[in-house]
């Protein structure tokens, strides 16, 4: 999977419910440029949540082409994913993006690269992103060994990546998506 810095984006389900988060750093370099940018989109009226590392031009791009993807599989995030990741692999201009896509709905949760990559995570929780690891692995122990929701886990967890993080701030965006309701 590309290494992909500045960022830290997670996703994680419980009963029913996903939570994606975002922080809101944006780093040049060596240099925190912004502190409040907010790399997570809702699709399909709220339905999908998207999140990305990366350039953000690429990044745009790519939520453009999901997009598509996803309305021409009729909502279904599986389908859209893997026709994205075939495009994205095989598409001359689409692989020299440099981006890395975290895609979810109330039931599945997938991470896509330009390889070709449509990785679906084991334990309901996915990350990417200079932070997403330490935000992945905070997420995983709060699900194992507490009741919290999911949007509370996934709060806490990216406070935990924000402080071992330098790419990672605690400045959240968070957005929850259930069976027909999102926020």
């Amino acid at each position: 999977m590309r290494d992909v810095h500045a960022t830290t984006i997670l996703a994680v389900r419980r009963n029913g419910v996903t939570a994606l988060a975002g922080d809101g750093q944006v780093t040049v370099g060596d240099v925190v440029m912004k502190h409040t940018a907010r790399k997570l989109r809702l699709l399909r009226n709220g339905t999908v949540a998207t999140g990305f590392a990366g350039s953000t031009a690429d990044a745009l791009t790519l939520f453009d082409r999901f997009e598509q993807q996803l309305d021409r599989a009729q909502g279904q995030l599986r389908r859209a994913a893997v026709e994205l990741s075939k495009e994205w692999r095989s598409d001359k201009y689409l692989r020299r993006l440099e981006a890395l896509l975290l895609v979810a709905d109330a039931e599945q949760i997938f991470i896509l690269t330009g390889d070709g990559d449509v990785i679906e995570p084991d334990e309901g929780v996915a990350a990417i992103g200079s932070g997403g690891t330490y935000a992945q692995a905070a997420a995983r122990a709060l699900l194992r060994h507490t009741e919290m929701d999911a949007e509370s886990i996934a709060r806490a967890a990216m406070e935990i990546a924000a402080q071992m993080c330098i790419y990672t701030n605690d400045q959240l965006v968070l957005v929850t998506i259930s069976a027909g309701i999102s926020s």
